[in-house]
């Protein structure tokens, strides 16, 4: 296991945390949370060895394989999958070794290699590829040529291949798209290996870890529970806080004014004297608080009108071929629609059309002459001046929005509620990071009072907290959104309804967020066309008319109803069956967790009861995984049925 006992680190005069001790089992999954620069990538640091400890000590086990994302984009001519294969460093060795079939060890080599399951690595590479995204023709690709957002999916496609024992992960879907997200959560739910991992998607946190680490105030603690149970721990010891904090500073008050009172009467000195020693004592409570520095609105927009943008029966594309057709599409102020579908579907297009950056190859597009939109792309970053500041940027937009009109303090203010304090806000862009520049180009975008906002992958490089506050500034905005996003919590708060863009069209899915993952899943199996299950022209010649009332129009309806009856009845029995195992295999579930939760367990003398326990847990959930995707199979099949009856 990883053991961190009384462990300081300081960052130049900068003291990240002092005196962490906490345990990680294996096998264990572990959210990394805290705010951007509290420690959380120097932890990683720690465990790869790469940072000198100011105190204490960290042990991991010697023989454990460590795999992690590397920082650097690959830059060479070698193709996608020789890059990824490259993260299975022992195959790689194998691998040439088996050339010299003249070795002395060679069928020693030849039989490791069949041991690690040598000969499927390329497929196995492959298969990582496809899931973040890849297409079957880009993975002879050179990775030189793939954006920098595709290096980095192969930066993680590389550290998925190694076979490790310890997987760090540092903000993995910053540059996924909702599809990719999907997948690489169900990858690391059968991940067997001990998994640390910052994120900043609270529903993937949610989905994957079992353990919260949280670094705050200087301190790094482990909490049981996923980071939703983590909330919901650290709001009730910031309110204990907070209350015996304000208990303490009014006990503080009452000793101060006594001692100010009778420190020089010569009867009362000696108890000013011990109030005064019991204040030097008395250790204090820091008050609470919650330390996000975003608290921002977005400024109301000049005009409303209503409505804003209409498209009827359109299509857009590239180069004359369309991506999507039929669109059909009204947004009014106040309306929240959420962009959902595969990867590569047309949603950036749709946005584009909208944007106006991408004319419509038929149909008709009307928008009001008041519309103001404030398109927020993927690459908006990529649009700032990097030579300027965040306050030279806001000057030279209050110029052309507002004439000038704003002073310093006022727009210093308002970059404040983004994080800009200080020095932050005269400094250069050039060396901010991701989520700096990512802050700064959406307070320019709400800055010019947009009465339509438009936001492509908004949260790349944003931190949890900074998430947080653009969902609850969104909540307030009185304009229209249209949102594209990987983050699944974002998508849930601030969409009142759902636009499905897939197979060339564009249109409302009737399910949630939480039901694309299985609306993905059937598609990816081939059982969907489109949101609405298709009624087939036999079965609809077949069917009555409902307005007929004659004796054999009754009689024909009676029959197919028996009939549809009678071929519902096995489905409904498998769902029942499949319920009633999955409840069996949760309660095992449920009993193995427990039994991995006692700290005993982890000592030298239980280590076969320990491996045999994580064998179990892993072949139950593999078996849990096989029964729910037949429990969605057979739901999607009753769901259709009840439609075409």
């Amino acid at each position: 296991m990883i053991q961190f006992q009384n462990v300081s680190l300081r960052r130049g005069e900068n003291l990240l945390f002092d005196s962490a001790s906490f345990q990680i089992h294996p096998g264990q999954k572990v959210g990394l949370t805290g705010s951007n620069g509290s420690g959380k990538s120097s932890i990683f640091a720690l465990l790869r060895n790469e940072l000198l400890l100011d105190t204490g000590d960290v042990q991991i086990p010697a023989d454990w394989v460590m795999a992690h994302v590397a920082q650097e984009a690959p830059a060479d001519k070698r193709g996608a999958i020789d890059h990824v294969l490259d993260g299975d460093k022992e195959w790689r060795d194998l691998e040439a070794k088996l050339l010299d079939t003249e070795h002395p060890r060679f069928l020693k080599h030849q039989s490791r290699f069949e041991e690690i399951d040598g000969y499927s690595a390329r497929s196995r590479a492959a298969q990582l590829l496809d899931g973040l995204g890849f297409k079957p023709e880009d993975i002879e690709k050179p990775a030189v040529e793939f954006s920098g957002g595709w290096r980095v999916r192969l930066n993680v496609a590389r550290a998925l291949m190694c076979r490790s024992d310890l997987l760090l992960l540092d903000e993995p879907t910053n540059h996924l798209d909702l599809d990719a997200v999907l997948w690489l959560e169900r990858w690391l739910k059968h991940y067997q290996g001990t998994l640390i991992l910052i994120a900043h998607d609270r529903d993937f946190l949610d989905q994957l870890t079992t353990q919260t680490l949280h670094i705050e105030n200087q301190k790094a603690r482990l909490f049981k529970g996923n980071y939703s149970a983590f909330e919901k721990i650290r709001a009730e010891q910031l309110a204990n806080q907070q209350s015996s904090y304000e208990k303490q500073q009014r006990e503080i008050a009452h000793m101060q004014d006594f001692v100010r009172r009778f420190r020089a009467k010569a009867t009362k000195a000696t108890q000013a004297q011990s109030r005064l020693k019991a204040l030097e004592r008395m250790e204090l409570i820091a008050p609470a608080h919650v330390d996000s520095p975003f608290h921002f609105s977005i400024p109301e927009p000049d005009k409303s009108p209503s409505p804003l943008i209409s498209v009827h029966d359109a299509s857009v594309g590239y180069g004359g071929k369309a991506i999507v057709e039929n669109i059909e599409f009204a947004m009014s102020p106040g309306d929240r629609i959420g962009l959902i579908g595969p990867n590569g579907a047309g949603k950036s297009t749709v946005i584009k059309l909208l944007a106006g950056e991408l004319k419509r190859q038929s149909g008709n597009y009307h928008q009001s002459s008041e519309l103001k939109i404030g398109y927020f792309a993927q690459h908006q970053i990529e649009r700032l001046q990097l030579e300027h500041s965040p306050l030279e940027h806001m000057r030279i937009l209050d110029d052309d929005t507002n004439n000038g009109l704003a002073t310093e303090n006022q727009l210093r203010r308002y970059l404040g509620s983004f994080g800009f304090t200080g020095n932050k806000a005269t400094s250069k862009v050039g060396p901010f990071s991701g989520g700096e520049k990512s802050r700064l180009a959406l307070a320019l975008l709400c800055y010019e009072r947009p009465n339509l906002l438009l936001l492509d992958e908004p949260t790349n490089h944003l931190d949890i907290d900074m998430r947080q506050a653009l969902a609850v500034a969104l909540q307030d905005y009185s304009g229209a959104v249209v949102l594209v996003s990987h983050d699944r919590h974002l998508l849930k708060v601030n969409s009142d309804s759902l636009l499905l863009v897939a197979n060339g069209r564009a249109q409302e899915f009737s399910g949630s967020v939480d039901d694309y993952p299985k609306w993905l899943a059937a598609h990816h199996r081939g059982e969907v066309i489109d949101d609405t299950t298709a009624i087939s022209s036999r079965d609809v010649d077949a069917t009555p008319d409902p307005e007929d009332n004659s004796a054999q129009a009754k009689k024909e309806r009676k029959r197919i109803e028996a009939e549809r009856r009678m071929a519902m009845q096995p489905l409904t029995n498998r769902l029942k069956r499949c319920d009633r195992e999955m409840e069996k295999l949760n309660i095992k579930k449920a009993e193995i967790e427990t039994r991995l939760a006692d700290n005993e367990l982890y000592e030298d003398g239980q280590r076969e009861l320990l491996k045999q326990l994580l064998t179990d847990q892993a072949y139950i959930q593999k078996e849990l995984d096989q029964v729910e995707e037949e429990w969605f199979a057979v739901q999607e099949e009753i769901e259709q049925h009840q439609s075409m009856g």
